[in-house]
């Protein structure tokens, strides 16, 4: 078991290493120096193929022979997309499905 002061030491760090981390990119560039091109592509093309790593990541291991057959993991990936491309709303999409997902494995539709 983890005390009080141990685990406000835990949060401190983990507070100052995010804000080092999102305070890097403009302590090394800062506004008057120009990003490199290899800065740019990587910020262009890095977030879609993480996010697309993710999402194989979180879908490798459906059975499509066994139990349910991946079919929550269908519905609720549908889901995303579809709420995403209507809405907009990360907020919205990544709460409606989860709970969709989570009612179908736990109630087995």
């Amino acid at each position: 078991m983890i005390n009080v002061g141990h685990s406000l030491l835990i949060i401190a760090v983990v507070a100052i290493c995010t804000i080092l981390l999102r305070a890097t990119p403009f302590l090394i560039f800062g506004s008057r120096k120009k990003i490199p091109p290899f800065i740019g592509y990587l910020g262009k093309f890095l977030p879609p193929a993480i996010m697309m790593t993710l999402v194989f990541y979180c879908l490798r291991n459906i059975e499509f022979l066994k139990g349910s057959f991946g079919i929550p993991e269908i519905i609720a990936s549908a889901l995303v997309i579809i709420l995403h491309s209507w809405k907009k709303n990360i907020l919205l999409t990544v709460a409606a499905s989860t709970i969709c997902y989570m009612i179908m494995v736990q109630c087995r539709y």
